[in-house]
């Protein structure tokens, strides 16, 4: 069984550079990006010392009492083909309950189940079909199911949301893959022929109308944020601080192996208008399209399409393996206010991919169902 103990930031950021990718939220510089939670990083390793699994813990600590809610999203980076997942989670929660977490939640990196764009533009169009979960996968993951069935034999419990969007990490996201099965790397033509017909087209517009697209600085985070806030009003939704996107940019930064790898700000100007801002995050072979704004006027220029379409095609000049959209909700009913999300990102030809979701572990039951009863009245 695997030991666990606290590491410092350095020893995880050299682990998370041996490894293909891992989750932007499992970086010690995420926990910078986080500084109203506690964090610690911690390592797994075997029997002969070697570093065989890494994670960042963010404590949330309750009101007057000195007990946590250990958070690891999208983490622990760990094997999680083990056909044994108690060897690897016992000592974990064995340390955190140390620290005074009184429950654990994880969100295993594990994909259980894949969709089609086709496959979710028919279950759009049939009345019939109100979640995507209703439609059958074009894969079901057998490691998927093996993470999923431990968890449940282990105690876990599932934290999940039907229709909406959770107070977590996403379960469903959209991702574009950006390699043939056989591994090897897509062109560009490849994907853009993967879009649908009003993409491509508009991508065409917004270079024929002179679109230009740049990379910003740390100083061009005050102009995203402007337009990310006029996005907020208009769309409804609360906007974070500039002070957030900056601490987002100097930890993420810090974390990079090399300039730009990490954090990138992009901007779309049409004849020295900014329409369009999106901040993209790189770890290793996995790339997200994290943030994004767009202006109202000029909305016929595109800035939106040709700035990500930079963002993809600046992912496959660096062999990423997927480009990811981050989050959509379960829900294909057409009248549901959140399928606008679903189809804007369907006409990219990528896919619908559900992981595993977020899992609680409860260590202390009566202060974790005091949780659950508040986080129920907050909504």
């Amino acid at each position: 069984m695997p030991s666990v103990r606290p590491i410092t930031p350095t020893e995880h950021r050299a682990y998370l550079s041996s490894r293909p990718s891992a989750s932007f939220l499992q970086t010690p510089g995420w926990a910078r990006v986080k500084s109203e939670w506690r964090s610690e990083s911690l390592g797994w390793f075997d029997d002969a010392g070697t570093q065989v699994g890494v994670a960042l813990v963010l404590y949330r600590k309750l009101p007057k009492l000195n007990r946590s809610l250990a958070y690891l999203p999208e983490g622990p980076v760990i094997d999680w083909g083990s056909d044994d997942l108690r060897d690897w989670l016992a000592p974990m929660v064995a340390h955190l309950r140390k620290q005074g977490a009184f429950a654990v939640r994880i969100g295993p990196p594990v994909v259980t189940r894949r969709w089609t764009t086709a496959q979710v533009k028919e279950g759009i169009a049939d009345p019939a079909v109100r979640l995507l979960g209703e439609i059958p996968p074009a894969e079901r993951t057998p490691a998927g199911a093996r993470v999923v069935a431990q968890l449940h034999e282990l105690g876990w419990r599932h934290q999940g949301v039907e229709g909406g969007f959770a107070a977590g990490q996403p379960q469903f996201v959209f991702q574009i893959p950006l390699r043939h099965p056989d591994g090897s790397q897509r062109t560009e033509d490849e994907v853009l022929k993967g879009m649908n017909q009003l993409w491509r087209r508009n991508i065409k517009k917004a270079a024929k109308e002179g679109v230009e697209i740049t990379r910003g600085t740390r100083e061009d985070l005050r102009a995203f944020h402007e337009l990310y806030v006029h996005t907020a009003e208009r769309d409804h939704f609360t906007p974070r601080p500039l002070g957030y996107f900056e601490t987002m940019y100097d930890a993420l930064s810090a974390d990079a192996a090399t300039p730009g790898e990490r954090f990138t700000l992009w901007l779309a100007r049409h004849q020295g208008d900014l329409v369009a801002s999106t901040i993209a995050i790189r770890v290793g072979e996995h790339a997200w399209y994290s943030y994004g704004a767009s202006s109202t006027e000029k909305r016929e220029v595109r800035g939106s399409n040709a700035i990500q379409w930079a963002m993809i095609s600046d992912a496959i000049a660096h062999g990423a393996a997927v480009y990811d959209l981050r989050g959509i909700t379960e829900t294909l009913d057409a009248d549901d206010s959140h399928v606008g999300l679903i189809q804007f990102k369907v006409g990219t030809g990528g896919e619908a991919v559900e992981y595993a979701g977020e899992w609680d572990l409860p260590i202390n039951r009566p202060l974790y169902k005091a949780f659950q009863l508040y986080l129920q009245r907050r909504g």
